[in-house]
């Protein structure tokens, strides 16, 4: 499958561009489908492009995890770098004053509480305040458009709207950014004006793997396509006190701690036969993050049949069971991050319900009974139908 990204397209519309001022919302993982990073590729064309603004993890894609992202200005084109994730989230009417038109070309991993996608929603924000047009330079879902695939829960935003999920939108939601900024639009931004470059050759049922010759590292613990495909059910571990990976080569693809019953685990979720995930007794030994520096014992999850996987499912049950087999070890966690200094009510932030650690107090057959009904998100696929564009 060739697919061409909105920035292709967006690269031959010179014409229609050539005397506005631009900037661009970007990172170094947002390139064309040649893996030359949009910011090169648009400066080297020609586009009058004045200034850069940069999410989490900054234009580098290199900043660590929830921390806050300074200013700067960039060794590739020399444009100053506007952090949306440091003094503020959102560009303010200063920085839009000298420009006539803002392009947005950013990366997702198709989860709700990966950030780059609030930032869209604060740069759309702004845009549609000070009558700035907006164009999308969209990309595919490599999680697959298969809206089937979509799982909850749902975010209550009266409760837990926070900077990793601040709308209503299912935790995998099987969009692509230009099908999410259009249904906004209508539903909550009627007077921006926006503009979405379609990408070409994808079609809703494929994932990255099959797209995408190399995957291009979206942050730096994303770092391949198995990681993406695992995220929405392993990045719940951050509210936990297991590792999540971080600090390893593999990050988002195994659990552990240097007190977990790894073998027994692995015995217990195999059994479960959730479709299209298998788990594999290891040991690893994290430079950073949770036990850095210690030996601990883990799962490593290997993703076997893609169009089958429910990673928030899979996800959640084998929290259930680590909560069940060592309640003595086991243990929520706070996740300070810039957003969130104090880091509470860090798994109610990522699964967007409220009072959601005490679902695992549920004796097992309730919990998965519940943990159905909250996954599955049916009407989603019918909200989200008019505005698909693929």
């Amino acid at each position: 499958m060739q697919v061409r990204f909105g920035v292709d397209i967006f690269l031959k519309q010179l014409i229609d561009y050539q005397h506005q001022r631009l900037a661009l919302v970007t990172n170094q993982a947002a390139t064309t489908s040649t893996y030359i990073p949009t910011r090169q590729a648009l400066y080297s064309a020609g586009f009058n492009l004045v200034k850069l603004f940069s999410p989490e993890h900054g234009l580098e894609a290199i900043g660590e995890d929830g921390r806050l992202i300074p200013n700067g200005i960039d060794a590739l084109t020399g444009l100053p770098i506007i952090s949306l994730y440091g003094d503020k989230l959102q560009p303010t009417a200063d920085d839009l004053a000298d420009i006539d038109t803002v392009i947005v070309d950013l990366p997702d991993i198709g989860c709700r509480f990966y950030t780059y996608l609030w930032t869209l929603t604060h740069v759309m924000e702004a845009c549609a305040l000070h009558q700035k047009p907006l164009v999308l330079l969209d990309r595919p879902n490599p999680l697959s458009g298969n809206l089937r695939l979509s799982e909850g829960p749902m975010l209550d935003e009266n409760t837990c709207s926070s900077f990793i999920g601040r709308w209503s939108l299912p935790l995998r939601h099987s969009c692509t950014f230009g099908e999410l900024a259009t249904y906004w639009q209508q539903q909550r931004m009627l007077t921006l004006d926006l503009q979405v470059v379609k990408a070409k050759g994808w079609h809703r049922e494929a994932f990255s793997r099959d797209w995408q010759s190399s995957f291009v590292p979206t942050s730096p613990a994303m770092v391949n396509a198995e990681a993406v495909l695992l995220y929405p059910g392993l990045g719940l571990l951050e509210a936990t006190n297991l590792s999540e990976g971080r600090g390893t080569a593999t990050p988002f693809q195994l659990a552990g701690a240097p007190w977990l019953d790894a073998n027994q685990l692995v015995q217990q979720f195999n059994e479960l036969n959730l479709a299209g995930v298998v788990g594999r007794a290891i040991t690893f030994t994290p430079q950073s993050g949770k036990y850095a520096g210690q030996l601990c014992r883990g799962v490593m999850f290997h993703v076997t049949e893609p169009t089958h996987f429910n990673p928030v499912l899979s996800g959640l049950l084998f929290i259930k069971l680590v909560y069940d087999h060592q309640p003595d070890q086991f243990d929520w966690a706070p996740y300070p991050t810039h957003v969130n200094p104090t880091g509470k009510h860090h798994l109610d932030k990522l699964l967007g319900i409220p009072d959601s650690e005490s679902l695992f107090e549920l004796p097992i057959a309730s919990f998965t009974k519940t943990l159905h009904k909250l996954v599955v998100c049916e009407a989603w696929a019918g909200e989200v139908n008019p505005y698909l564009l693929y």
